[in-house]
């Protein structure tokens, strides 16, 4: 069971909380007790989101924000007086072509989200952590992060700044009462990460879960998050990699006939 958080930790922002795996951790943190503020730019969605925790018995509000705007990040930020948990979740893949051809664009786009968003949230709410004397920061990053692939060339990188930016961050500020944790998820079947990363193209983003019998799902994610954000405050997950048990590494899944 998750350990109930302190009244001076007691809100946590989630970014990328429109679907998948954002939306999943929003409802956890929320449930281990939590006031949760959910930012994404689909406003229908977020608002649609808060009001189901909310007819759930607990307490959520929906904040519209691009994280690659810095403007609106620290206007944002201007917000809180103090806040326990940040989880940096928005991001995404674009495209799996090969590095000879890739669209720089979709790359820019890439690193753009994954990174400098996590940047930009981080570094405008870092002083509202530090002020709760007890701060999380959770950086939702990739088995990309970690190794690469072919046609991965883009989003690995980016996940590479994702997981990099974690771990120098966690040197920087040892000592204050601030965590830095990385979860790296492996094959996650969500509604729209392969969807979008294929442009729509449903066969495609099929064919990534083709044969596996069971892919992680946004739960199990948001489940792996909440665990590691609720451990005592001397407890520090720096990082966990998490896969279902058909994937052995990034290249190396199994699939029934």
């Amino acid at each position: 069971m998750a350990a109930a958080p302190p009244a001076a930790s007691r809100i946590a922002v989630v970014t990328g909380a429109s679907s998948g795996i954002g939306a999943a951790t929003a409802r956890r943190l929320a449930e281990a007790g939590y006031r949760v503020v959910l930012t994404a730019r689909r406003k229908d969605r977020i608002e649609a989101l808060a009001e189901e925790i909310g007819a759930a018995g607990h307490t959520a509000t929906a904040y519209p924000l691009d994280v690659t705007d810095r403007a609106a990040v620290d206007e944002f930020a201007t917000a809180f007086r103090t806040i326990g948990v940040l989880v940096n979740n928005a991001g995404g893949a674009l495209g799996a072509d090969p590095v000879a051809t890739g669209d720089p664009e979709q790359w820019r786009t890439m690193y753009e989200t994954n990174v400098l968003g996590t940047l930009n949230l981080t570094q405008a709410l870092l002083p509202k952590l530090d002020a709760s004397g007890d701060g999380t920061i959770v950086i939702v990053s990739s088995t990309a992060g970690h190794a690469t692939y072919e046609g991965g060339g883009g989003y690995v990188a980016a996940k590479h700044g994702a997981h990099v930016l974690a771990e120098t961050l966690r040197l920087e500020i040892v000592g204050r009462p601030v965590r830095v944790i990385e979860i790296a998820p492996g094959m996650v079947r969500t509604d729209e990460f392969a969807l979008t990363r294929f442009g729509g193209d449903t066969e495609k983003a099929a064919k990534v879960y083709q044969g596996v019998a069971e892919p992680l799902t946004a739960d199990d994610v948001a489940d792996t998050i909440t665990w590691a954000v609720t451990r005592p405050p001397h407890v520090n997950i720096d990082l966990m990699v998490v896969r279902p048990r058909a994937q052995a590494s990034n290249t190396k899944v199994h699939r029934e006939s």
